[in-house]
């Protein structure tokens, strides 16, 4: 598997106190750049995740678990917690609906099972109910609490000390605007977020 050398991988720490900027443009096709942030924190058992968005679509019209909640209003935690290159995609509309996969890259990956994700909690400050495209000037927020037993691929009694890759986005694949914005950069032709070798560096 193609790697990138460690010294250019960007690095965040659980637990900083500030929010880290969503921001990297990298497909110029695609030039409409909402504004978006997160936070995370771990306590051994749960990773911790906040979003703040501002965008001038909203849209939440998948309401099944791992429906394609990307081509709503969506936001995106990927983590690699070993060495193999193998990755979790955790997907979220704006109204907290899961999507979650595992694998190697895109074409190889496995579904969670429906009662796996539903120990993930999520409250968004936009209510859990389905709407159609708004147009406007919109910020909302999103809470993600995802507990150590989503990690059924990689059984551990603790997340804290992990040293994983990771890459968190935001994009909005069938927004009137189309944007797909990553926290680590991304140097592929076309957008593409499941890139294991542009993920950065987590340490829980």
């Amino acid at each position: 598997m193609n790697t990138i050398k460690p010294a250019n991988l960007k690095k965040v720490h659980a637990n900083h106190p500030g929010f880290i900027p969503v921001n990297c443009q990298n497909w110029t096709e695609y030039p409409y750049q909402p504004e978006v942030q997160f936070r995370i924190g771990c306590n051994g058992q749960i990773i911790e995740l906040q979003f703040n968005v501002r965008e001038k679509y909203i849209r939440a019209t998948v309401t099944e678990i791992n429906g394609p909640v990307h081509q709503d209003s969506c936001v995106e935690f990927f983590i690699s917690p070993g060495a193999d290159g193998n990755y979790y995609n955790f997907e979220f509309n704006c109204i907290g609906v899961p999507h979650v996969g595992y694998g190697p890259d895109r074409h190889h990956r496995q579904k969670l099972s429906v009662e796996v994700i539903q120990q993930i909690a999520t409250v968004s400050t936009l209510g859990n109910q389905a709407f159609d495209e708004k147009t406007g000037d919109f910020s909302w927020e999103l809470k993600v609490a995802i507990p150590i037993s989503c990690f059924v691929h990689d059984p551990m009694k603790t997340l804290s000390g992990l040293h994983a890759r990771a890459n968190f986005y935001k994009c909005g694949d069938a927004l009137a605007e189309a944007h797909f914005l990553s926290w680590s950069p991304v140097k592929t032709e076309r957008p593409d977020f499941h890139q294991y070798p542009f993920f950065g560096e987590l340490i829980l």
